[in-house]
């Protein structure tokens, strides 16, 4: 069998060397636009910012150390142009001498990836992506030459956007970071981020939401709110598109999503055509529908699976969570499922759960604060989407999730699970367990809550904020118009609660909720807010940028 594989990066290499270790026998060809193959793209802002130092510990195989060890007929600087299905032969255009060939194939697998999506045209000033080992040399390269006061625009705030950020201002560039919708790393909702563009104010970048770049001419940058640039060079991380021109040639289905359309064992419409990465469309978990996930760890398990399907093995694809993750300085926000911003747009039903617990248990030092939000499907207490913002331990919670996503385990479930714990590592009560005592109360009754975003709302239908903080955090920032009874003294001070509802707060919720217990017992209509006055903050002052922005 003779099997030809379009590109040599995650998936495609992760095919090659699956398949040579399930058939010595099977001729394997890789055709690779690019110098390089199997390097590790994910690592490359960091050799940017000096973080990684050694250029050569991200190229992590050659066509020669893959032949000697996996027999692998690899080619770099090998353009396939186009393919015939019909005879099954793609043709390859090696531009070093400008001839073309036709290579014959038994099963061809495509691993083309995606293409910048360009917000920055033809520019007068030096404009690269992020995506390749090219890309990142030019970008040294100007870091290197820039003058004193070096200044560098990087447009889109996503996860490369960001890695793109915090690794040129280690480098002692000003960076201008250009983000084309109300707030950064758009998957997350606008409370989550508050703290990711805080970290980023603080370590001196200018932080523009809601806007675009209308025209870069003799050295300036004009942005659609009006302001005006004048970067270095500018790094275009504004997002990508499905590289499709090959399965178009193929005459291969395209998608709803403009990926190229393929099942649950990545076959595309035809059948001697395989596509796995970036450019193909993945299967939602939470919808059901085709969906473009652009993840490292997608690209890699996909292309090993198709290996084993090339091989006669039975294997499927699991739908895509979407699950991801990015440090921006001493910050890491990360999420995993459908946003709220998206079940709002899918119309879906949805409860909130907003919490502020430690990474580890607080009496040992060096606990750090985390803000994590679930959304969970109220009629199947199912958990559709967390989002988890803070520092060390971030990773290993929306890990947990994931998995219990993955798994089926409901949000209330996430209360008995049994993680591991010594208090250096997490609380006796772990932050994932008390997501999961949260979302029982609230599916059975013991809890209500009303989200930051609705206080307003509650209010002017003549609901009364009461705090139930001290009157020292009550005095260093407080909600308009709410009352202060510390929830130690509530019992005692019950007569100067008026009539009607009541929405009890504190600083994260927790106290929130045993004085909402103490109220609801004595007949008060009363609920909680949900995350409490550090929620209601970041949503706010979120909300208050984005109209400023617009």
């Amino acid at each position: 069998m003779k099997i030809v594989i379009v590109g040599g990066v995650a998936g495609g290499m992760s095919a090659a060397t699956r398949l040579r270790r399930l058939d010595e026998t099977a001729q394997i060809v890789v055709f690779e636009r690019g110098p390089y193959v199997s390097y590790a793209n994910c690592g490359l802002p960091y050799h940017v910012g000096g973080v990684i130092p050694d250029r050569s510990s991200l190229l992590l195989q050659t066509p020669q150390s893959l032949a000697a060890r996996f027999r692998l007929d690899v080619r770099t600087g090998h353009d396939v142009l186009s393919i015939d299905a019909a005879r099954r032969t793609v043709t390859v255009l090696h531009p070093a001498s400008g001839d073309t060939f036709v290579e014959g194939y038994d099963e061809l697998i495509l691993a083309v990836g995606a293409s910048a999506r360009a917000a920055v045209g033809h520019s007068s000033i030096p404009t690269h992506t992020l995506r390749t080992v090219e890309d990142v040399d030019a970008i040294g390269a100007l870091v290197d030459a820039a003058a004193d006061h070096p200044s560098a625009l990087v447009v889109g705030g996503g996860f490369i956007g960001l890695e793109a950020v915090e690794n040129l201002v280690r480098r002692g560039i000003h960076v201008t970071i250009a983000q084309r919708g109300p707030h950064l790393l758009s998957p997350l909702d606008p409370e989550m981020v508050a703290p990711v563009e805080a970290q980023l104010r603080g370590h001196g970048v200018d932080v523009r939401t809601s806007v675009t770049v209308d025209t870069v001419a003799d050295g300036a940058v004009l942005l659609s709110d009006g302001g005006v640039l004048r970067p270095d060079f500018i790094v275009d991380a504004s997002g990508v598109v499905p590289s499709v021109d090959l399965a178009c040639s193929a005459g291969l289905r395209l998608g709803p999503t403009g990926g190229i359309a393929v099942d649950e064992r990545n076959r595309t419409s035809d059948g001697h055509i395989f596509a796995v990465g970036d450019g193909v469309e993945k299967v939602d978990a939470l919808s059901g529908e085709a969906a473009l996930v652009t993840m490292a760890g997608l690209a890699n398990r996909h292309g090993r699976s198709v290996a084993d399907v090339i091989a006669g093995r039975e294997e499927r694809n699991a739908p895509a969570l979407g699950t991801a993750i990015v440090k921006v300085f001493d910050v890491v926000a990360a999420k995993v499922g459908w946003s709220e911003r998206q079940l709002v747009a899918a119309g879906r039903d949805h409860r909130v759960i907003h919490t502020h617990p430690a990474s580890h248990a607080t009496y040992y030092p060096g606990a750090q604060t985390m803000s994590m939000k679930l959304l969970v499907e109220p009629a199947t207490d199912a958990i559709l989407g967390a989002q988890i913002v803070g520092g060390e331990g971030v990773d290993k919670r929306i890990d947990v999730i994931a998995v219990a996503m993955a798994g089926g385990i409901t949000a209330s479930a996430l209360a008995r699970l049994e993680l591991a714990y010594a208090p250096q590592f997490g609380s006796a009560k772990d932050p994932v367990n008390q997501l999961g005592y949260v979302a029982d109360n609230l599916r059975t009754g013991a809890a209500r809550t009303v989200q930051w975003h609705e206080l307003a709302t509650a209010q002017e239908a003549g609901a009364t904020v009461v705090d139930v903080r001290t009157a020292a955090e009550h005095a260093a920032g407080a909600i308009p118009g709410a009352v202060n009874l510390p929830v130690d003294e509530l019992r005692d001070r019950l007569g100067e609660l008026p009539a009607g509802p009541i929405v009890v707060h504190c600083q994260v919720g927790q106290r929130g909720h045993t004085a909402a217990r103490i109220l609801a017992q004595r007949g008060y209509d009363v609920v909680n807010l949900d995350g409490g006055y550090r929620t209601w903050a970041a949503g706010v002052a979120s909300t208050a940028r984005e109209l400023a922005a617009a």
